[in-house]
């Protein structure tokens, strides 16, 4: 009989070059999952992204240290134990310009995929 649960044991590590450990646990890179992404993420201190309007609802819940999002032209900075709900065809950057690494999860709804996150040119 097939299980009704997975475990995952060796999540996809995304390749970078900026310092950010990706580690895909569910989502299009792991499983095909293109319904949600669950995803681990560490950012050295310094670490930025350009900006971005994604088209999927992205959730983040902080673990260690602080992140900073520009959402629209509000800066928002959230710190361990804290959570944010991103809607989708928002306008954000994330960055961590503190001196600790910052550790957080990453849920995105659909699925984050390179075509849905709209990275504008840095």
């Amino acid at each position: 009989m097939k299980k009704k649960y997975t475990i995952q044991k060796s999540p996809f590590v995304v390749p970078t070059t900026d310092g950010k450990l990706i580690e895909e646990h569910f989502g299009n890179a792991t499983d095909g999952n293109s319904q949600i992404s669950i995803a681990h993420m560490v950012v050295p201190s310094g670490w930025s992204e350009p900006f971005q309007t994604p088209l999927f609802d992205e959730y983040t819940y902080i673990i260690k240290g602080k992140k900073q999002f520009i959402i629209e032209d509000e800066t928002v900075v959230l710190k361990a134990g804290e959570s944010i709900k991103i809607n989708k065809n928002t306008r954000v950057q994330y960055s961590n310009p503190f001196k600790e690494e910052c550790e957080y999860l990453a849920i995105c709804l659909p699925a984050f995929s390179v075509d849905l996150v709209n990275r504008e040119e840095s």
